[in-house]
């Protein structure tokens, strides 16, 4: 028998209904490969515990002058690092596997977590500005300036941070697949609910109360 996960969600990334007026303009999830290699730098591991097998095969070598023994002296630290690497991996994966980013016409939902599954609520009346940084694979990461007081937790919401932003933590949308036209249609919301908000400043308080910045939390597996 299947199991969901994410059962309890009404709509896949997001805790709750969306409220009257409110629309999904996009969603998807971080790459994981890419997660990999800038949230949990993979690459710097390999190389660095390579270097920690080349060293310990040139030691024992200038020791035994047997290059047989060199190489045989580094079979366990070879299977720990495989193993590491491993497990890197898999993490990797799982971390991008529970994330998804959602845009709507008045917030950003970010669902993340493995073993307990919380969401962050960012609606734009929270949000001083967003950035794009692109690579070349087509993938990108879209941090979130806050509008002080407005905070998140830099440890509970890893990854999907800006990397060393400590005192003022910065919500990221982090390995988006696309990522030219997810700034764009970013882009385009935050301008659009702007200006919505200078035509209709009750409408836009209404809408504050109904979507303040919040984190839900919710258990594997847990159903409503």
């Amino acid at each position: 028998m299947s199991h969901d996960d994410h059962a309890a969600e009404p709509i896949r990334g997001l805790p709750e209904l969306p409220p009257s007026g409110e629309r999904i303009l996009w969603q998807g999830a971080p790459h994981w490969s890419t997660f990999a290699i800038r949230a949990f730098h993979v690459r710097k591991v390999i190389l660095y515990l390579a270097i920690l097998i080349g060293l310990r095969a040139i030691f024992t070598y200038g020791e035994t002058q047997s290059l047989v023994t060199a190489l045989a002296s580094t079979s366990f630290l070879l299977t720990l690092s495989v193993t590491a690497v491993g497990l890197l991996l898999l993490l990797a994966w799982l971390t991008a596997r529970a994330s998804v980013y959602t845009i709507t016409n008045q917030r950003i939902v970010i669902r993340f977590g493995v073993a307990l599954q919380m969401s962050v609520n960012l609606p734009y009346s929270v949000i001083e500005s967003a950035s794009a940084k692109l690579y070349k694979d087509g993938t990108g990461d879209i941090p979130l300036t806050l509008i002080p007081p407005e905070r998140v937790s830099y440890i509970i919401l890893w990854p999907h941070v800006k990397p060393w932003r400590w005192m003022a933590p910065q919500p990221m949308l982090r390995g988006v697949p696309n990522a030219r036209r997810v700034a764009d249609i970013l882009a385009k919301a935050m301008a659009e609910d702007q200006k919505n908000r200078a035509e209709n400043p009750d409408q836009a308080e209404a809408a504050d109360t109904a979507s303040a910045p919040q984190t839900h939390r919710q258990a594997a597996g847990e159903t409503a």
